[in-house]
């Protein structure tokens, strides 16, 4: 039988509220937004509409993956902000200067386009793009989520921006010298750190969390049922979503883990332990937990290959598979599948409070 463990403490500032003063998108509003905006961006069929999309569409990114201010995105010089070495851009100025983590796929996007024939003719005034009109957009892509113009704002998405970070776990002092402000209002307690400090954080965070999504899928949300007998004792936990998974674990752990209807967890599952099938298909047999996604990226080897799909609230979940299997799924970036897993291969982690 398997070993149940917990893997760790969990910060739980993970779990924080946000005031309702404060206007950002939940993951689920994010990602329709996104999806909104790219399939406006990739709409365009005459060469002009296609470049000044594709502008408006690095704008966007930029604002909502760094928390930046519009007027500062607006405002950078393509050629000296982006790190030639490195999914990071450059922001503030003189002794003010901070670097922000981007996501590698967004980077190399923003790379590919500043290198083809659309983009060479506007090195070092890619994003200058008319702040009203940039706006405007906005709101029309939030329209069509269903999104009012105060959730798709420029200061709603850095108020989005500052909620992940939170939510990760960077702390609230670091989340303040990232979007470069000199308060923030979602606290009234700030610690110190130097510039140097600041970098480093924020560097090795980003590794951090880079080596922890390939290791394994995470849920995190609070415990809304528990069944037990003599032996076992089934688990589910609901996420901020509505998600729901189950998983089995020991008495003993149960126990020691002191987890009771309310309680605070993480679930988590290695990607070795996922499989995929397409949606059409149906499986019969004991995985209690199936999450329909959307396929990401496929990436093969001739052993194993890794499946990155996206589930309707934004959260990425991966698996890994025999590579025999992947070609017999013929899986492709967009495609709509299932992945499950059984309730035995999940790890709960309580909350250290």
């Amino acid at each position: 039988m398997r070993e149940d463990r917990a893997s760790g403490k969990v910060c739980p500032r993970e779990f924080f509220s946000v005031s309702d003063q404060v206007s950002y998108l939940e993951p689920s509003q994010m990602n329709a937004l996104e999806e909104s905006f790219r399939k406006w961006k990739d709409s365009a069929r005459r060469m002009d509409s296609v470049r000044a999309r594709t502008r408006l569409w690095l704008v966007f990114q930029l604002v909502r993956h760094t928390g930046a201010r519009l007027g500062e995105i607006l405002s950078l010089d393509d050629v000296e902000a982006l790190d030639a070495q490195g999914p990071f851009v450059r922001l503030g100025k003189e002794d003010r200067i901070r670097e922000v983590p981007l996501p590698e796929d967004f980077f190399a996007e923003l790379a590919a386009f500043r290198e083809s024939p659309m983009g060479c003719g506007l090195r070092g005034e890619l994003f200058r793009v008319d702040p009203g009109y940039f706006r405007r957009i906005c709101y029309e892509r939030g329209k069509e989520c269903g999104l009012s113009k105060d959730l798709v704002c420029p200061k709603s998405l850095r108020n989005t921006r500052a909620v992940e970070m939170l939510r990760s776990g960077v702390p609230i002092t670091i989340v303040k010298e990232v979007l470069g402000q000199s308060s923030l209002d979602l606290t009234a307690n700030f610690q110190q750190f130097s510039p140097g400090d600041v970098q480093s954080i924020v560097r090795n965070a980003y590794e951090a969390m880079r080596k922890r999504t390939s290791a394994r899928n995470s849920f995190l949300g609070h415990v809304v049922e528990v069944d037990t007998d003599q032996v076992m004792a089934q688990v589910v936990l609901e996420t901020r979503s509505n998600l729901k998974i189950c998983a089995v674990i020991t008495m003993d752990s149960l126990r020691n883990l002191k987890i009771q209807p309310g309680s605070p967890v993480v679930a988590t599952v290695k990607a070795p332990l996922v499989n995929v099938l397409r949606r059409a298909e149906r499986l019969s047999g004991s995985a209690r937990n199936r999450l329909e996604a959307r396929i990401l990226r496929v990436t093969d080897t001739p052993v194993l290959t890794e499946v990155l799909g996206r589930l309707p609230d934004g959260t990425d979940v991966c698996a890994l598979i025999s590579a025999l299997s992947a070609r017999d799924l013929a899986l492709e970036p967009g495609d709509e599948v299932e992945f499950w897993f059984k309730a035995m291969s999940v790890v709960l982690n309580t909350v250290q409070l």
